[in-house]
C-alpha cells in the first residue's frame, strides 16, 4: 500500500467522508485526547492517546477495520487511572499510512508493534486487543513476554480455537467483493441488529468497502506448549452470543492450554458488538483486569 495510494484516497469524496466519520467518532473521546505519529521502516503509525501522564501505560489494539476510534464507549473508564494509547493498525483503515518496507510475514507484524513500543517508550505496558487485534497482542506476548505487564483478549478468535463454519461463509461475500452494504448487512447479523453508533458503522463500512489496505498479516494459532509457557498474567473476555466461535468451548479450550489465565463470558455481548456493547458490563472487567 504505497503512499499514493493512501493520498489519491483522501483527495476523493469517498475519502473525505472516511476521515469525516473518524474524526466525528474520536469527538466523543475524552477532551484531554491527542495524537502520536510514530515512524519505523514500515511507515507512519497514528497513535490516540489520553489519561494522565504518570498513569500505567494501556496499548489498545483494534479488530480489523475498526481503527484506534472503536474504544470510543471504554476510553473514559480506561483513561481515569492509565494512560491510554489507541494504536491505528498497520496497513489497515485509518491514520496509519504503509510505506518503506512492507510487512509480509509475522515477523514484520511482530517487530512493527514493537518499534510501536520503543518510539512510545514502553517498557511493560498493558496490553488490550479485540479480534484481530488480540491475535497480534497474543502472538506479541509470546514473542515477548518480559515486555508487558498484562494480556487482556476480547473475543480472540483463531487464538484458542477455530471459527465456525457458518460464520466464514456469511463473511465470505465481503472478503471476495467488499461494499458498504454487504459490510453493514454482516455486522448486523452478527450482533443480531444491536443499536451501534452510526458514525462508526459508517467508518467502518467505508473502510471495508474503499480504503487502500495491505494484505493481512494473521498469526498462526499458537500450540497448548507455547501458550502453557506464556508467564504474562491474562484475562481473556469472551463474547457469550458470539457467532464467530462457541464461547463455552473455547473457555474450556483457554482452561486446558492456559490454565491460569482468567476467563469470564459477557452473556449479551457478540464478537462485532464488543468493544462498544456492552461497554459498561466490559469496561468493569477491564478495569479489574487491569488492577488485578
Amino acid at each position: 500500500m504505497p503512499t499514493s495510494s493512501i493520498d489519491q484516497f483522501a483527495a476523493t469524496d469517498i475519502g473525505a467522508a472516511f476521515y469525516a466519520a473518524y474524526d466525528s467518532v474520536l469527538s466523543a473521546w475524552p477532551v484531554d485526547t491527542t495524537s502520536v505519529l510514530l515512524e519505523s521502516d514500515y511507515g507512519t503509525t497514528h497513535v490516540n492517546v489520553c489519561g494522565p501522564e504518570s498513569g500505567p501505560p494501556v496499548v489498545l489494539l483494534p479488530g480489523g477495520g475498526a481503527t484506534s476510534t472503536v474504544w470510543f464507549g471504554n476510553v473514559s473508564a480506561l483513561s481515569a487511572r492509565n494512560r491510554v494509547y489507541a494504536v491505528d493498525l498497520m496497513g489497515d483503515a485509518g491514520r496509519s499510512t504503509a510505506r518503506g518496507k512492507p510487512m509480509k510475514c509475522v515477523d514484520d507484524l511482530l517487530d512493527w508493534l514493537k518499534s510501536v513500543m520503543d518510539g512510545l517508550d514502553l517498557d511493560s505496558p498493558s496490553i488490550i486487543g479485540h479480534s484481530y487485534g488480540a491475535m497480534i497482542a497474543l502472538a506479541y506476548a509470546l514473542r515477548n513476554p518480559d515486555r508487558l505487564s498484562r494480556l487482556i483478549l476480547i473475543d480472540p478468535n483463531s487464538c484458542f480455537a477455530g471459527m465456525r463454519m457458518q460464520y466464514l461463509m456469511h463473511a465470505l461475500p465481503i472478503l471476495l467483493r467488499p461494499n458498504e452494504k454487504r459490510e453493514r448487512k454482516f455486522i448486523e447479523w452478527e450482533t443480531d441488529d444491536a443499536l451501534l453508533d452510526e458514525d462508526w458503522m459508517s467508518l467502518l463500512a467505508l473502510g471495508a468497502a474503499h480504503f487502500p489496505k495491505s494484505k493481512t498479516i494473521v498469526p498462526k494459532r499458537p500450540d497448548r506448549k507455547a501458550l502453557a509457557e506464556l508467564s504474562v498474567g491474562t484475562t481473556v473476555v469472551l463474547a457469550g452470543r458470539s457467532k464467530v466461535h462457541d464461547s463455552g468451548r473455547v473457555a474450556k479450550s483457554i482452561g486446558a492450554s492456559l490454565p491460569h489465565a482468567k476467563t469470564l463470558i459477557l452473556v449479551s455481548a457478540t464478537h462485532h458488538s464488543l468493544p462498544m456493547v456492552p461497554a459498561e458490563d466490559l469496561n468493569d472487567a477491564l478495569c479489574s483486569a487491569l488492577r488485578s
